[in-house]
């Protein structure tokens, strides 16, 4: 008897295995890839390699097995369970992470090439779709073999003759090994900053002439003052590894005036030999005037010293919005000591609401947070950040565990912004963002 249910149950286990086959590469994985990796993943992206075939992937299949059970990729570190939920959250599902997982120890197996899905039609060299204009950098910049680079502004006329709604931004790098990171500034006309920089000549200000504008206005800064900064320069859209392209939410766009210049800051990185880059950015307009103007602010302190081997040191920002807004996006930055952020909202009637935490800071990842829905600030909220640094020897990442590390440019020093974009109605002045209201008729 024994022996007959033994053999039933060898039957079974074989019944099993043949109506449930090893995932295969063009069935199985390749769905997962679209819809997780190939994005960056693929020729001219921030990927080192390319998941568009079998040819290409096969190789890593062992890396890929390791990444995703570690949780290392695809990248995204908020943790999870957030009151608040994201839209472009790049975590994978439980199903999508076994099935890379049981390809691989089944022998990562080809399969049918009919069984895949059909490609994905990237635009080369654009993730915005074609881009109604592109400004490229009008000389190409020597990058040296080592040493250390300061930031480089150049300014780039746009010669709008009438203001136009920017709905979609990207930067492209003309070449990715020794471009760090770059911000594009709307520099609106008649500005002062940068005044003495010649158009499309790479320029190093002095220090106590580089704007801090209002996106990065921290708690102890005067309300006027950042009104004033507000008028200088405004944030269009970044690029560093992991930050996608700027799309406005639905309905809502940023705001490029007539005559505005942009402005790149560049931040090179030396790569061992001399490079040549000529960088680009190419926006999309919006087709019909939109409802709401999107904004990027911030809570950042640039007044903090960390002490020399600190493994938990904190520093806190807040902004105070003094009219209604909406958010909807997060960005937190810092730089190699970044060991964990979180953004809450402190209400106007005494409320709180965590909005974000990351746990594990990762610098190598500048990832935005995008909200499922917007996020009403009535007026009178005000953002709180709260990040720590670790300082110490057990930080692998820390440049000096014996310096004391304060705000400064170069990733050996340290930044402390938690951007975040809003977005207001299209006719408000956004200045009234960081104007109390008189209490005469103050509602």
């Amino acid at each position: 008897m024994l022996r007959w249910i033994s053999l039933g149950v060898l039957a079974g286990v074989a019944a099993s295995a043949a109506t449930n086959p090893s995932p295969s590469y063009y069935k199985d994985v390749v769905p997962v890839l679209q819809r997780n990796c190939q994005n960056c993943h693929r020729p001219g992206e921030a990927a080192p390699m390319s998941f568009l075939d079998y040819a290409s992937t096969r190789p890593w299949a062992k890396a890929i097995k390791t990444a995703v059970q570690v949780k290392k990729m695809p990248p995204w570190f908020a943790e999870p369970g957030a009151s608040h939920k994201f839209a472009n959250d790049r975590s994978l599902s439980d199903a999508d992470r076994n099935t890379l997982v049981a390809w691989v120890d089944a022998g990562a197996p080809a399969g049918d090439p009919k069984d895949a899905p059909k490609p994905i039609a990237f635009l080369e060299g654009w993730n915005i779709g074609k881009p109604d204009v592109v400004y490229t950098m009008p000389n190409a910049f020597a990058v040296p073999a080592s040493g250390t680079i300061e930031y480089q502004y150049i300014v780039i006329p746009t010669n709008l003759t009438e203001d136009k709604w920017v709905h979609m931004a990207e930067v492209r790098p003309g070449n990715r090994s020794v471009v760090h990171h770059v911000i594009a500034f709307i520099r609106p006309k008649g500005s002062k900053w940068l005044a003495d920089a010649e158009a499309g000549v790479p320029f190093v200000p002095g220090r106590d002439t580089l704007p801090r504008p209002a996106n990065q206005a921290n708690a102890t800064v005067d309300p006027q003052e950042s009104v004033a900064q507000l008028l200088q320069s405004e944030f269009l859209v970044g690029y560093a590894p992991g930050l996608p392209a700027q799309v406005s939410p639905a309905g809502a766009a940023k705001l490029l005036p007539a005559g505005a210049d942009i402005v790149f800051q560049m931040h090179y990185t030396a790569g061992g030999k001399d490079a040549v880059d000529q960088t680009s950015i190419g926006l999309a307009f919006a087709k019909e005037p939109p409802q709401r103007r999107d904004i990027t602010l911030s809570a950042a302190n640039n007044r903090f010293a960390i002490p020399p081997g600190d493994p938990n040191y904190e520093v806190k920002s807040q902004l105070t919005l003094h009219s209604e807004a909406e958010m909807v996006t997060m960005i937190p930055h810092m730089h190699l000591r970044g060991k964990d952020f979180m953004y809450k909202v402190v209400y106007p009637t005494g409320e709180t609401s965590t909005l974000l935490t990351i746990p594990r800071y990762d610098f190598n990842w500048q990832l935005v947070y995008v909200l499922e829905k917007p996020l009403l600030l009535p007026r009178g909220s005000r953002i709180e950040c709260t990040a720590h640094f670790d300082n110490s020897i057990n930080n692998p990442y820390n440049p000096d565990p014996k310096a004391t590390v304060h705000f400064g440019d170069q990733t050996w020093e340290e930044m402390m912004i938690g951007f975040f974009d809003v977005t207001i109605p299209a006719n408000a002045d956004p200045k009234d963002l960081f104007r109390p209201k008189q209490a005469a008729g103050d509602d």
